[in-house]
């Protein structure tokens, strides 16, 4: 069932220098791409990936990606000028993942509450997941993630279901504050300087959801 006013996420937001979908350098290669050139590029990412995951974004050269991948460092770099191309590549894939199943529960399921407080454990999961990622991305292209597109479809998101809530008060001030909890370097600090478990920080969310739509509940 389709949702009366629910915001859908666009399709092609990503990593790459926020601009405007038609301007965005997208993922897939040219369809004339030579197949080794295919098939390295996935193998960098899946390495690079792995690498990540096991040691740390920090600790790990572009050197040691093309190593890995058994790729010569001019083939990686014709591929990703740095560590944050990577980071780019790496995150689009998977917030382009989290935008279609945002836009199948939003046309699936006709409770805004449900479906806001399913919004935000997983908006969670997804920082908490591509933290470094995200801090890597943030530092090299010096952007606040709040502002960037690939976040900011967050904040259309969690408004649109508020305002189908109807709170009491100022919904846009609303949707600020459960924004800017999803932002990496609130969770970053609540985990690491607070202490907080994920389930802490979901459930401090959704309490705060309660406050805001009492009325409702």
């Amino acid at each position: 069932m389709k949702q009366r006013g629910a915001h859908r996420p666009s399709g092609s937001v990503c990593y790459n220098n926020g601009m405007e979908p038609d301007n965005i350098i997208h993922l897939q290669p040219k369809k004339n791409a030579r197949t080794d050139a295919l098939r390295n590029r996935r193998r960098l990412l899946q390495t690079a990936q792995r690498l990540f995951a096991e040691q740390g974004i920090a600790e790990v050269t572009m050197s040691a990606i093309a190593k890995e991948a058994r790729v010569g460092k001019g083939t990686l770099y014709r591929h990703f000028g740095d560590k944050a191309e990577l980071c780019h590549a790496l995150l689009d894939t998977d917030m382009r993942a989290f935008q279609q199943r945002t836009l199948e529960i939003l046309q699936k399921n006709a409770d805004a509450a449900e479906i806001l407080r399913w919004f935000l454990e997983e908006s969670v999961i997804y920082t908490i997941e591509h933290s470094e990622m995200l801090r890597e991305v943030a530092n090299q292209i010096g952007v606040d993630l709040l502002h960037h597109p690939a976040h900011f479809w967050w904040r259309q998101t969690i408004n649109s279901l508020l305002i189908q809530l109807e709170p009491d008060g100022d919904h846009e001030y609303m949707t600020d504050v459960l924004y800017i909890m999803l932002d990496v370097q609130t969770i970053r600090f609540q985990r690491h300087e607070q202490g907080y478990t994920r389930e802490r920080i979901i459930a401090g969310l959704n309490m705060t959801l309660d406050r805001f739509i009492k009325h409702q509940t």
